[in-house]
Order: C-alpha cells, then sequence, then structure tokens
C-alpha cells in the first residue's frame, strides 16, 4: 500500500508562478528519490468556516493563497529512504538551495505530515 507525505502552505498570490517555478524545479527530486506522484494544487474552491479551516490552520492572509500538496510513495520503507537520501541532496543539489531556488512562500506556517491510507479505490 502506498504512503503520502501532506502538505498545507500559504503563499502569496503574487508569487503564484514563483512557486511554480520552484516546485518545478525541487518537485523532480522527488521522483528521482522514489516517490510514484507529486502534486502541487493551488485553491480553487476553498470555502470559509465557521470553526476552522485551510486558511486559520495557516494562517494565510487576504493576499494568500491556499496550497495543497502530497507527494505519493510506493511504500513508507520507499519513502524514509528517501528522506535519508533528501537530508544529503538538500546540502548540495542547486535544486533545493534557497540562494538559487528560495522558497517563495514563509516555510514556518506550512503544515505538513506522513499518511497511511486506510481507504484506496
Amino acid at each position: 500500500m502506498s504512503y503520502i507525505d501532506g502538505f498545507v502552505l500559504a503563499v502569496p498570490k503574487a508569487n503564484k508562478q514563483a512557486f511554480i517555478d520552484h516546485a518545478r524545479l525541487a518537485d523532480p527530486i522527488f521522483m528521482e528519490c522514489g516517490a510514484v506522484r507529486v502534486l502541487e494544487c493551488w485553491q480553487d474552491d476553498v470555502p470559509k468556516g465557521k470553526v476552522t479551516d485551510f486558511y486559520s490552520a495557516v494562517k494565510a492572509t487576504e493576499e494568500e493563497a491556499v496550497v495543497f500538496s502530497f507527494i505519493e510513495w510506493p511504500d513508507k520503507a520507499t519513502r524514509d529512504a528517501a528522506m535519508e537520501k533528501l537530508h544529503e541532496i538538500m546540502s548540495s543539489d542547486p535544486r533545493m538551495d534557497p540562494n538559487t531556488n528560495p522558497m517563495p512562500f514563509d516555510g514556518k506556517r506550512m503544515i505538513y505530515g506522513g499518511f497511511m491510507p486506510v481507504v484506496e479505490l
């Protein structure tokens, strides 16, 4: 069964193309490390909640869009091995160097986690 890393972040709307460019440069690294799919999704139909919502989860402002992303791995073992490789890659690969590919969002407000699917159709 697959394993999923999920991410929710707030990106300044003015940085949409910068975000896409950043992802197109960095995301192939996950595929090189064994991911089977990477999706970066820009908000389209994201309602405001009465108690909580995606906006409040990442403290998005009116000038920011919510981005939902996920990386699908074939299994947790592949993901865990990839995370070990990624620590090395992050310090040596220019695609992950913040000087050549800066994050166009505030990474401190990103929420993320690893998830084991329980229903898969």
